[in-house]
């Protein structure tokens, strides 16, 4: 597999930026969803927030490359089976999950900073809080990361039914050229 993309297939640079953030945005989904049930006496009532807050910083980190990246390559071609609405429709679902991502991370930020205190990404690196202390920021900012957070698993998890389908169903390239294979060597 090339490091870069091609017309056919993504690089493994793309294939493993995609998976990676993938596995760890349900990963954090669920470290969020536990860390809710946690009582004050709970030894990870501390640790768990730290854990999810470094990943978190990381994982916006990625997201950015993973844009970066995507600008600088080229991107595979559609499968030219597919329809017009289900092509405009990916294109506007990969928009939405970045947006939605970087969205969730900026209202992690924010609730994280709220008491003026920096995040500490595992002991490497501060991200200071720039923007703290506004009215009922840890609250408001709380309530927005769990909405988005709930939002963006389901839109993953269309986006993750949408790739089978292609597969299995329309025995498309789609899934394929994310798994690093050629789109034409299927044919």
């Amino acid at each position: 597999m090339p490091i870069k993309n091609t017309n056919s297939r993504y690089g493994w640079v793309s294939v493993g930026i995609h998976w990676l953030m993938a596995l760890t945005v349900i990963g954090m989904f669920a470290l969020g969803i536990w860390m809710r049930q946690l009582s004050y006496y709970d030894p990870w009532y501390r640790d768990g927030p730290s854990l999810h807050k470094g990943i978190g910083i990381l994982l916006l980190i990625a997201l950015l490359a993973r844009i970066v990246w995507r600008n600088i390559n080229i991107r595979p071609s559609d499968d030219p089976a597919l329809k017009t609405w289900e092509r405009v429709t990916a294109h506007l679902t990969h928009f939405a999950l970045y947006g939605l991502m970087l969205a969730l991370m900026v209202a992690g930020y924010l609730i994280s900073t709220a008491d003026g205190r920096p995040i500490d990404v595992f002991g490497l690196f501060n991200v200071p809080a720039t923007l703290h202390g506004l009215p009922d920021q840890e609250d408001i900012a709380g309530e927005v990361h769990e909405i988005l957070a709930w939002i963006l698993i389901l839109l993953a998890g269309v986006h993750a039914l949408a790739a089978l389908k292609h597969h299995f169903i329309n025995r498309d390239s789609t899934l394929l050229k994310m798994l690093g294979r050629d789109a034409n060597s299927t044919k």
